[in-house]
This record gives C-alpha cells, sequence and structure tokens, in this order.
C-alpha cells in the first residue's frame, strides 16, 4: 500500500497542477489548450538545467559530500527555470489570441505542434540524440526525501505513515500541492481571484468597473503557462526518469480532461487527479502491485494483456466524460476575443 500511495501521488501531482494551470487560463477567458507543449518544453529546460549545474563545483561538492540542502536548491531552482520558460512560451498564446484576436483552438494546437519539434531540434544539437539525460543514471534519487536526510538511520522503523508520506518521496512532489492550496486561495479568496474570473464570465461587465481585461487574461495566461511548465519538470523528475524527449505520455491532455471532471474547481481538480493518478500508477506499475503482502501480484496473473493496463488511464478519461460532461459548466466567455468596441 505504501508503494501505491507514493506511486499515485507521484503521478496526479504533475495532473493536479497542470490541470490548476488550465483553470486560471479559462477563468480568464482563454482556452489553452497549449498544456501539452508547455509540458515538453517545461520538461526540457529543467533537465537541461539541471544537466548543466552538474559540472560546477558547487553541485559535485553537494553531492560528494551529501549535502541534501543544496541538492533541493538546484532542484527548486530548476522548478523556477521551468516555471519561467513556460510563461515566456505561453506568450505566444496570449498574444495571438488577445492581440490578434485569432482562434484559441488553433493557437493551442499549434504550440502543440512547435514544442516537441523544437525540443527535439535543440536536444539532437546538445545532446546528438533523441533524449536528454541528466548526466547521471541516479539522478532521481538525489532529490528524494530518505531517512537518512532527515537524520534518521537508514534501518529505522518510523512506521506506516511515515515511510509513505516521509521516505523515497520527491520534496517536488509536496511543493506543488502546497503551490496549488495557495493558487486555489488565491483564486476564490483575493481580489485578483475574483478579478480574474470576472474576465472569464463577464468581460463586458468587469471592464465597466475599471478592470483591464486584457491585463487580466494575460496574467491568468502565465500563470498558466508557469504551473504547467513546472509540471512538466516534476514529470520528467518523477516520471520519466531524469529526462527530456519531446513527449509527456499525454499528460497535458489529461490534465484538460481532470480539470473539465473537476469543473473548474481546485478541489473537485484534486480528487479527480487522485483517481486519474491512481489508474496511472497501475497502468505503469500493475505487475509489482502487492496488495496483500504475500508477494502475489494479482493484476499481473488474471490474464489480461498488458496493453489493457496501459491503455486504462485513457480509456477511464473517455468514459468519465461521456458520463460527466454534461454537468459541466465552463467559463461563460472562454473562447471568445474581447473587442472593448463591441459593448
Amino acid at each position: 500500500m505504501t508503494f501505491l500511495v507514493q506511486q499515485t501521488l507521484i503521478y496526479a501531482v504533475p495532473l493536479m497542477i497542470v490541470a490548476l494551470a488550465g483553470v486560471f487560463a479559462e477563468r480568464s477567458g482563454i482556452i489553452n489548450l497549449a498544456l501539452e507543449g508547455i509540458m515538453i518544453f517545461g520538461a526540457f529546460i529543467g533537465v537541461l538545467f539541471v544537466r548543466t549545474m552538474q559540472g560546477t563545483v558547487v553541485f559535485e561538492t553537494a553531492k560528494a559530500t551529501g549535502d541534501w540542502i543544496t541538492l533541493q536548491g538546484l532542484e527548486l531552482l530548476a522548478m523556477l527555470m521551468a516555471a519561467a520558460m513556460g510563461a515566456i512560451f505561453s506568450l505566444l498564446l496570449s498574444f495571438a489570441s488577445i492581440n490578434l484576436r485569432a482562434d484559441q483552438t488553433i493557437g493551442g494546437t499549434a504550440l502543440n505542434l512547435l514544442a516537441p519539434a523544437l525540443v527535439l531540434f535543440f536536444i539532437r544539437i546538445i545532446a546528438n540524440q533523441n533524449i536528454l539525460q541528466m548526466a547521471s543514471g541516479d539522478s532521481a534519487s538525489w532529490f528524494m526525501i530518505k531517512k537518512s536526510t532527515l537524520g534518521f538511520p537508514a534501518d529505522a522503523e518510523l512506521g506506516v505513515f511515515f515511510n509513505t508520506f516521509f521516505n523515497k518521496v520527491y520534496l517536488a512532489t509536496y511543493i506543488c500541492i502546497i503551490i496549488f492550496i495557495i493558487l486555489a486561495v488565491i483564486l476564490y479568496k483575493t481580489r485578483f481571484g475574483l478579478r480574474l474570473r470576472s474576465c472569464g464570465e463577464n468581460p463586458q461587465a468587469a471592464d465597466s468597473l475599471g478592470i483591464n481585461v486584457y491585463k487580466m487574461r494575460y496574467a491568468g495566461t502565465t500563470i498558466s503557462g508557469a504551473l504547467a511548465g513546472m509540471g512538466g519538470f516534476v514529470y520528467s523528475l518523477t516520471t520519466a526518469n531524469c529526462t527530456a524527449n519531446g513527449d509527456v505520455a499525454g499528460f497535458g491532455f489529461l490534465a484538460l480532461a481532470v480539470m473539465i471532471f473537476g469543473n473548474w474547481k481546485p478541489l473537485n481538480i484534486a480528487g479527480a487527479s487522485l483517481l486519474f493518478g491512481l489508474f496511472k500508477c497501475v497502468a505503469a506499475s500493475y505487475a509489482s502491485i502487492d496488495i496483500n503482502g504475500d508477494g502475489v501480484c494479482f493484476l499481473a496473473e488474471i490474464g489480461i494483456s498488458s496493453h489493457f493496463y496501459r491503455m486504462l488511464p485513457y480509456l477511464i478519461t473517455l468514459v468519465v466524460l461521456a458520463f460527466t460532461s454534461k454537468n459541466s459548466r465552463a467559463p461563460k466567455a472562454e473562447g471568445i476575443p474581447y473587442d472593448k468596441g463591441a459593448r
């Protein structure tokens, strides 16, 4: 069960933070279908940053001495770099949607096509191959919270709760959860959040009250890009074995499904992310899930093809959306270019 919970969180947290990215964009009135492309770009920037830093004296000293604090600082910097570049990349969508009043669906699709090609182009230049890896094969373990990093002996018995949530887990997971909570509060409990949501519901009324709709939509899309870029790096760190290859396994589109299933509400999105994360965990680890602790992995024993388990998260997405989409209520003005002179 410890393994199941940890793996579910690993898959659920990137979905959760990227789904919230979609909420910020769409609550401001911009449809951000480019979440997949921004995740790909953020994953590349984060991995490239860590790969570059690995050659520095500070990093090599920290690795040699086991300086966990310095290594976590590097992880935080990589997350910030991925967020910053994701925000910059999202400005392409903002400019096309707000200034040029282009079709937002086509703009997002264009960025989804541009990002993998651009990332693979840079990877070929940098690494002369199709995959960009961090310099060492044990890169992921540097960024984990372990018993030893918290000052406990490696063989210490600290209980199921501690082993589940504080041993061999990524600090990035908890950072994303904290960011998710803070931004959810900002969206629903602050003046900025109210103004942002008003621009996605009735921009004409918001403009009549002195709210700059264009600025709020830029802000919503930029925050969306930052969160999606950060989610891309967290995906590459925790799920893709510290690599970037121009692909995030459809997580950006799954995040859109989570957002719709969660009805554009953070609490619902958190629950939906855990559900989808569980099925992603089953798809990836069905052959090693031992519920009873008797060494028998019943999912691998029942004779179902492994391809079915790999398809399971996407099948669940289709089923869930088929039954819940009728009750979904999107922001009324999303996808509609705002024209101040058309009031």
